[in-house]
């Protein structure tokens, strides 16, 4: 079977193929990026507008550079949630139409699920049972996997996630948009002495995420430095290692109430290099196994989805005819495979 994965959750455009026998055959990405930066962040509207654009043209150049023939195409995957939901319903029925005009069964795949299925595109991935920290704009989870949709959320975000916090806190420090990337390279340069900021939510039990307060204790400390660039620098190295610090606690609380010794880390944040190299520290030290995908299937794409997507038809489940676009879903809402 050969499945078109498609993602528009937000502002990005993927679109790829997956075959069963051979893997991935081809993607492509379009990045909203320089439409949204001059506003600071994402607008729905334009980024809805803008997969209309770009999103058949896209299908187009996936299905050539992959040398499939739309006949040998055999099933549709789409994002149906979470995310923003004009940019879902592009997505949405963009798929449905396509699958129904080539007469192949088509499914909605849950955002979250594709980028913690993602690490499964490498040529090792990881087995099943193990721990998921999916870090990825508006969530921060850590879920216990068994298997495919058999998720176990086991801590979430309370207020803001992870992403969002970067880019708030670089847009506070004056950065540019995205401010997540932006904030972690100059934090390279930064002294990681200089300051100490809480790591929010570890001085209590339990595995939920909060990061608001470390955003408003950024901008205070931002505000009462001098505000040079060096002050800029140090405050980005503080932030980011609380951050790294909290995820790291928690990560370690769950691998110890879970008993699991592998540890899949997605989503866009897991890109941050510094969190990889901690991450990958702490499994070692117990005695387990950090797993990522490569950097260009941190972020959204379309081979995460049409991976979830091969995955949820082969084992012979589809959609109706009706357009699914879910803004907030739930992964343990998911039925198992």
């Amino acid at each position: 079977m050969i499945v078109l994965g498609i993602e528009t959750s937000c502002d990005e455009t993927g679109v790829a193929l997956y075959a069963a026998d051979s893997g991935l055959l081809g993607h492509a990405l379009y990045s909203q990026v320089d439409l949204h930066a001059r506003y600071g962040g994402v607008v729905p509207e334009l980024a809805s507008r803008d997969h209309v654009r770009k999103l058949l043209p896209l299908v187009r150049q996936v299905i050539e550079i992959s040398e499939v023939k739309e006949k040998d195409i055999g099933g549709v995957a789409y994002t149906a949630g979470p995310g923003l939901v004009g940019a879902l319903l592009v997505g949405a029925t963009t798929g449905r139409s396509l699958a129904w005009t080539w007469g192949v069964p088509a499914i909605g795949i849950h955002h979250m699920e594709g980028h913690l299925l993602a690490p499964m595109l490498e040529p090792n991935p990881p087995d099943f049972p193990f721990l998921a920290l999916l870090v990825s704009g508006g969530h921060s989870l850590l879920v216990e996997v068994e298997g495919i949709g058999d998720y176990r959320v086991l801590g979430d975000s309370v207020d803001d996630a992870v992403g969002e916090a970067f880019d708030k806190t670089a847009t506070l420090l004056g950065l540019s948009y995205p401010g997540g990337p932006a904030l972690a390279a100059l934090a390279l340069q930064g002294d990681a002495t200089r300051y100490r900021f809480p790591r929010p939510m570890t001085d209590r039990p339990g595995l939920d995420f909060s990061f608001s307060g470390l955003k408003t204790f950024a901008r205070n400390t931002w505000l009462e430095s001098g505000q040079r660039e060096q002050d800029r620098a140090d405050i980005a190295r503080a932030f980011e290692e609380a951050v790294v610090d909290t995820l790291v606690i928690k990560c370690r609380r769950a691998l110890a109430q879970t008993g699991l010794k592998t540890l899949v880390i997605a989503g866009g944040v897991g890109a941050n290099r510094r969190l990889r190299e901690r991450l990958g520290e702490l499994m070692q030290a117990e005695g387990g196994r950090a797993c990522y995908p490569r950097l260009e299937f941190c972020t959204d794409n379309g081979a995460m989805i049409a991976y979830a997507g091969y995955r949820r038809l082969q084992a012979g489940q589809h959609e109706s005819l009706s357009i699914k676009a879910m803004p907030r879903w739930s992964l343990q809402e998911l039925q198992a495979v």
